[in-house]
């Protein structure tokens, strides 16, 4: 008999299929609901209690802490030394022994870790592994925590760890996990010399904010994105944004604000897109603007060229590329190397009415989009003519040369399905990507390709999702080294590095520089933020804010 099992990813269902027998990947089905409820009761409550550690509410924080605590001394804040370039570290040393103490005096133990603070921007702690009585009113769990604050000084610090614990529930509705015994294993902090950014959206002039999930026509899971070009010839770049109200044209002013020019450039009264592209589909010398969309894709003409004024007229249908997908992004690139630009869509499905046939392995996206140019204004929509009308709910793409043949060649990154590299043959495309190493079952998210080594050939950076409560009840379920475990455990793995070793092929050095695990992670890639000549990676991440921490 098969069993399903779900791990949840925020809103995102992974099933795990396993049998009721004997051997690796046997469990107690009813055993294993009862810890993944109480496990998630005590993440949850963990979550709160996060939001009173950031707000330094230690009132309410003693709430989740029992009457009496066993727990391991705290060391005083070391100084902090320069690590590498604009990076400081303090060098923590933690250790080894345990006291009882009172709720007062374990708050003030903590509160020596977090109160040297000037403010706290983000607290969270989080479960790793957890194991619970059968009375099901006491556990243990390993968990970590992270905090980013501002130091004495002002510099802004990153503090993370991990640690034991043990915890006791009362009876009763509104009862919640107190700990009893907390011992850190590991912690680590990073302090930045100099802030690199700042957020400058709201004086900008940039600062458009989303109505709520649920609220209006901010209903449903579909990506928004943005593209830069400078699109009145000014010599400045410019911004457009599509959103689930309406897309956006932004003018760069030159003095660090930007203009809304939306309406009188009608961007605005075309329908909504969700990925942006500017590219010179005419080759008139300015930049138009494609939208991958929910629906028919759309082609925005520049008329700033010939007439004068910035002004773009919807060409959708002219063009021929006013074909349905559920276009998440696009991207361009000369494909056929005949000097005019064209165009790749990648396409999802609407995920919820359509379910995918496979976690790992899915085939009912909906085909992608290969929009050549004809050079007469026109396209021709020959994705699968060309062997790329990937159908496996692709997220993103990104073209690159990899095999120095002078054609650009397309990796596309799935979220259900394995990932493709498309290596371009003339023209046309043949799917490589097991023969090179790259095929990625993961949730993918984004594509990025840098020379992160310096080695003078481009690496593949894959943007996934990472899932704490994945890992966690896939190591309820199956021993490290058994094969479903390794295949599931990429569900939940993260963002993925693979090193370019020259010869068609790549090498997966995700373990080897660390791991880049990115929670729920869209997109990003490579930038060299501190002008050292090394490529640095950006991963964002996010999916629903809702109203607790407990919704997202």
């Amino acid at each position: 008999m098969n069993i399903r099992f779900f791990i949840t990813a925020g809103l995102l269902l992974i099933p795990l299929l396993a049998s009721c027998g004997s051997g690796p990947g046997s469990f107690d089905r009813d055993r294993l609901e009862r810890d993944e409820d109480l496990a998630e009761a005590l993440a949850n409550d963990l979550l709160a209690m996060s939001v009173t550690v950031r707000d330094r509410d230690y009132e309410t924080l003693g709430g989740y802490w029992a009457e009496s605590v066993t727990m391991a001394a705290i060391p005083p804040a070391p100084e902090a030394k320069l690590k590498t370039k604009w990076v400081l570290e303090r060098p923590w040393h933690l250790g080894t022994g345990t006291e009882a103490l009172d709720r007062d005096e374990a708050l003030k133990r903590l509160e020596s870790l977090v109160g040297r603070f000037q403010s706290i921007e983000d607290a969270r702690f989080k479960v790793k592994h957890s194991s619970f009585a059968d009375s099901g009113h006491e556990g243990q769990a390993q968990i970590k925590f992270f905090l980013v604050a501002r130091d004495e000084q002002g510099r802004r610090e990153w503090v993370k760890g991990t640690a034991h614990i043990e915890v006791v529930r009362q009876s009763g509705e509104d009862a919640v996990w107190q700990i009893r015994h907390f011992v850190p294993d590991s912690l680590m902090s990073k302090v930045a010399a100099v802030d690199l950014f700042s957020e400058v959206a709201y004086p900008a002039g940039l600062d458009c904010v989303f109505p709520p999930f649920g609220v209006g026509r901010n209903q449903g899971f579909v990506s928004h994105g943005a593209a830069v070009a400078d699109v009145n010839g000014d010599g400045l770049l410019d911004l457009a944004v599509t959103g689930v109200e309406r897309n956006r044209l932004y003018l760069n002013a030159g003095d660090g604000t930007f203009t809304d020019v939306s309406r009188e450039s009608l961007v605005g009264s075309a329908p909504i897109g969700s990925g942006a592209l500017f590219l010179d589909h005419d080759n008139d010398g300015d930049q138009d603007l494609f939208l991958a969309a929910v629906g028919n894709q759309m082609l925005l003409e520049n008329r700033l060229i010939p007439d004068g004024d910035l002004v773009f007229w919807d060409v959708s249908e002219e063009a021929r590329v006013d074909k349905p997908a559920v276009g998440f992004s696009a991207l361009a690139s000369d494909v056929n190397l005949d000097g005019l630009t064209d165009i790749y869509v990648s396409s999802y499905n609407r995920y919820g009415t359509v379910m995918p046939d496979s976690w790992y392995q899915a085939e009912n996206g909906t085909p992608n989009r290969l929009f050549i140019n004809l050079g007469d204004g026109r396209f021709e929509e020959a994705a699968e003519r060309l062997g790329v009308a990937d159908a496996r709910w692709s997220y993103s793409a990104g073209f690159v040369d990899y095999d120095d043949d002078g054609d650009q060649d397309l990796y596309v990154a799935n979220d259900f399905g394995e990932n493709a590299f498309y290596r371009n043959e003339g023209g046309r495309f043949t799917d490589v990507a097991g023969e090179a190493g790259v095929v990625d079952p993961g949730f993918g998210m984004g594509v990025a390709f840098g020379d992160y080594d310096n080695d003078g050939d481009l690496d593949l950076q894959v943007t996934n999702m990472s899932s704490t409560a994945g890992n966690r009840i896939l190591s309820m379920l199956y021993p490290e080294e058994h094969e479903i475990r390794k295949t599931l455990g990429k569900q939940a793995a993260g963002n993925s590095l693979y090193r370019n070793d020259g010869d068609g092929s790549f090498t997966d050095v995700t373990r080897d520089i660390g791991g880049i695990s990115g929670g729920w992670a869209f997109g990003g890639g490579f930038v060299d933020f501190d002008n050292d000549g090394w490529e640095d990676l950006y991963s964002p991440n996010g999916f629903i804010s809702g109203k607790t921490m407990k919704d997202t």
